[in-house]
């Protein structure tokens, strides 16, 4: 009886980790980019290696061996996915050794099925933007695996098989839709990583440690209150020096730094709705619209005004294009 509410305390505890990190993750904004897909059989060699830029990989069909200098070699297989973080050395090819002397090769259009030798692949790179995606991307490793044998990514399947589809019906084009269908992708990557134990660091460490989740929810709860370190130390029952400490190592930023950042992510969800700008000020703490604008010029990199307009009129051109 006496354990039933430490096991609610700790779910309730996972449950508001969970809402804190998918709403710092939908708090990105990412685009993903296939450059090309296809097939390739015979010794080839691919890699986005080079390109300064963030890229993925997504195996459509048959096998192959991701290579990094330093690193084993790893196996991939069909609905397995590679996004590399950051550009970092790399190449696929369809041998386990990564000195079997293989070549780039032309593309092919997809086959229906692979045959022994074959690999169907999507290429392509992502960027991502907002105000937390330094603290959120260093968070990652530099390369992230979405596999296909793993319970938790089930759902991404079906995302797997739309793209294949996607490719035998435009050939080796690729579309907007697979664009789109390998964003949410990378989004499976990402909060895969992010809700794994094992794997949790920087900022996702930081929610996991007792008290830490609760109080990011409750900033997000109530921006506009005036918090204090004082305050916040005191939610997560740790001295005013011992909170900054911890806080600053696992983000590399101190506690009213992160919470400007959440205010301004908040801030530019509002603007993006429409609120008034006065509004939004106030929503998020601001009194004075000139220390408001102030800090949303610092973290987003435009003046509210101009940053809301050219939202509004993003939106309505792809409203009038559909």
């Amino acid at each position: 009886m006496r354990q039933a509410p430490a096991r609610d305390s700790d779910s309730d505890h996972q449950g508001q980790t969970d809402r804190v990190v998918d709403w710092l993750l939908d708090g990105l904004e990412w685009q993903a980019s296939v450059f090309h897909v296809g097939q390739y059989c015979g010794r080839w060699r691919a890699s986005t290696a080079g390109r300064a830029r963030a890229s993925f990989h997504l195996i459509l069909d048959g096998r192959c061996w991701l290579h990094r200098p330093g690193l084993a070699s790893v196996a991939l297989t069909p609905r397995d996915g590679v996004f590399l973080m950051r550009d970092v050395p790399h190449f696929l090819s369809p041998y386990s050794d990564p000195a079997i002397d293989c070549a780039p090769r032309a593309m092919q259009p997809l086959s229906s099925a692979a045959a022994l030798g074959e690999t169907g692949l999507a290429c392509g790179f992502f960027s991502f933007d907002g105000p937390f995606r330094a603290l959120v991307t260093d968070a990652f490793p530099d390369c992230l695996l979405l596999r296909a044998d793993d319970r938790t990514n089930a759902s991404a399947a079906t995302l797997f098989d739309l793209m294949r589809s996607e490719a035998h019906r435009t050939g080796s084009e690729p579309s907007a839709l697979m664009d789109r269908l390998a964003g949410l992708l990378f989004f499976y990557g990402l909060r895969h990583v992010s809700h794994g134990e094992a794997q949790a660091r920087g900022l996702w460490a930081l929610l996991r440690r007792p008290g830490f989740a609760p109080l990011v929810s409750q900033l997000l709860q109530a921006p506009e209150q005036a918090w204090t370190v004082d305050e916040m130390a005191a939610r997560v029952h740790l001295s005013r020096a011992a909170f900054f400490r911890q806080f600053a190592e696992a983000c590399g930023q101190s506690p009213l730094q992160f919470l400007l950042l959440l205010r301004m992510q908040l801030a530019a969800r509002l603007l993006a709705q429409g609120e008034s700008i006065a509004q939004v000020a106030q929503a998020v703490g601001y009194e004075s619209y000139a220390a408001f604008s102030r800090a949303f010029k610092r973290v987003i990199g435009a003046q509210p005004g101009a940053w809301q307009r050219a939202r509004m009129n993003g939106h309505n051109s792809e409203t009038l294009g559909h």
